[in-house]
């Protein structure tokens, strides 16, 4: 009887790979990132290697070259989404389409090491389902970036009950378990890096220097930064909703202790408090207050909202050198 896995001859099948890649704008960087990969396949023997580029929505000549290659290998497969969905949008695309034993996602900036995934798949072999790549420097990042790169994920994982290893992004391998299990995570504001770690299963990190972009300027200004740092928090955590409570039960108790003082002062002492500037001061803190709290019960509504119209989280153009769509 053949063992599970065996083909006609009795060969054991070899265990497959694909590597997600979301693309947005990086033409500059895609004919050294495919020459990269190209080399990475042909060292890791005995598995079957593939590429599963996903682009989202670029207006330069991404597109073009990705398809030209497409052509001469067709392990090389690109899913091409009908207009720019974002970056965590492109990797679900990635993942949903991809079929195979492990699935590594990698931008395709170059500042994350093609190289590296010889050894998370080196690493997972030790038992993992998933192995990520924590970097221990990051070249050519500002003081700035840096500081709220640490900020974010101290805040992310007191805020939540999902622990984010720190100074890590998407750049990971996992199994085909896991890959299974994200599939059934179809929330429409997504944080794969808080997406992945939630699913619980067995992970390891693999160090690494994380390099300065091959080319081109980075995808994430500080509004994105900002706007990816805010889905994460409230699509994650409630303790938003929390502070809000507590904040308003803090100011309804400072008021009373200050009708208490105004009344005591007024009773039995003969200082007078003055009314108008306490007043408007008094009004304009709580009207603020308030804008924040509803501010924050909005995002969530929003986010309610925005989930109950269960409409497609991206949308495929058309792909290549795929047989189906997912």
């Amino acid at each position: 009887m053949k063992s599970k896995g065996e083909g006609l001859e009795g060969m054991t099948k070899p265990e497959s790979m694909a590597i997600v890649i979301p693309i947005f704008n990086e033409e500059s960087c895609i004919d050294e990132l495919i020459r990269r990969l190209l080399r990475l396949r042909s060292e890791m023997e005995g598995i079957e290697l593939s590429f599963l580029f996903v682009n989202d929505g670029s207006y330069d000549r991404s597109l073009d070259l990705l398809l030209d290659y497409a052509g001469r290998y067709d392990f090389l497969k690109v899913i091409s989404l009908s207009r720019n969905f974002g970056h965590q949008m492109a990797i679900t695309a990635g993942l949903d389409h991809a079929e195979a034993d492990y699935v590594a996602i990698i931008d395709g900036d170059l500042q994350d090491p093609p190289e590296l995934i010889k050894e998370l798949y080196e690493k997972m072999k030790e038992g993992y389902d998933i192995v990520y790549a924590q970097r221990t420097d990051r070249k050519g990042e500002s003081f700035f970036k840096l500081a709220t790169a640490r900020l974010f994920y101290s805040l992310i994982n007191k805020l939540c009950h999902v622990q984010i290893p720190p100074n890590t992004g998407d750049f990971r391998l996992i199994n085909g378990k896991l890959l299974r299990a994200f599939k059934g995570m179809r929330e429409t504001h997504r944080f794969v890096r808080g997406m992945v770690p939630w699913l619980g299963f067995k992970g390891a990190p693999v160090l690494y220097t994380r390099d300065k972009r091959y080319a081109g300027e980075t995808k994430y200004p500080f509004t994105k930064m900002l706007t990816f740092a805010l889905d994460a928090i409230f699509s994650f955590s409630n303790t938003p909703l929390r502070i809000a409570t507590y904040l308003g039960l803090s100011i309804v108790l400072l008021g009373i202790l200050g009708v208490l003082l105004i009344l005591y002062l007024r009773l039995f002492t003969d200082y007078y408090v003055p009314g108008i500037t306490a007043a408007i001061l008094a009004i304009v803190i709580l009207g603020g207050l308030q804008i924040i709290m509803i501010g924050v019960v909005g995002e969530y509504v929003g986010r309610i909202f925005e989930q109950s119209k269960n409409r497609p989280l991206y949308v495929v153009d058309f792909v290549k050198n795929l047989s189906s769509q997912a």
